[in-house]
């Protein structure tokens, strides 16, 4: 019983000692594609980022909004011609693991507790 407690122990201090990668700043800017379902379709969305601009190409159309960093992995997106009122709203955006070339994100309405994840992968 001894040994097994041990070894428990030995896991889990190994285990608590993981970190996810996380070098955001090397997705501050940049081309980048994300693959969503909307209406149970697989649609792309191409988005070009600097420091205080993103621009996005959806289904032939571009939307430009601006970026504000909070901190190397969190930035507010905010519409810069909405359409309407739900378009106002800026959307809370924060990595949450990068790998390679491609991240992990987390991203919600600034306000709401409902959050969507999703995948970006740089392309240029």
């Amino acid at each position: 019983m001894r040994h097994a407690y041990i070894i428990l122990l030995l896991l889990l201090s190994f285990t608590s000692c993981y970190q996810p990668e996380r070098n955001c700043s090397d997705f501050k800017t940049g081309t980048f594609e994300f693959e969503s379902y909307l209406d149970g379709e697989l649609v792309k969305t191409r988005f070009v980022r600097n420091d205080s601009i993103e621009i996005d190409y959806f289904r032939g159309k571009a939307d430009t909004s601006t970026v504000r960093w909070i901190n190397d992995c969190e930035y507010l997106v905010k519409n810069k011609n909405p359409k309407n009122r739900a378009e106002e709203k800026p959307i809370h955006m924060k990595i949450l693991t990068t790998k390679g070339n491609s991240y992990t994100f987390e991203y919600g309405l600034v306000g709401e507790t409902q959050k969507q994840r999703g995948t970006a992968v740089k392309v240029e």
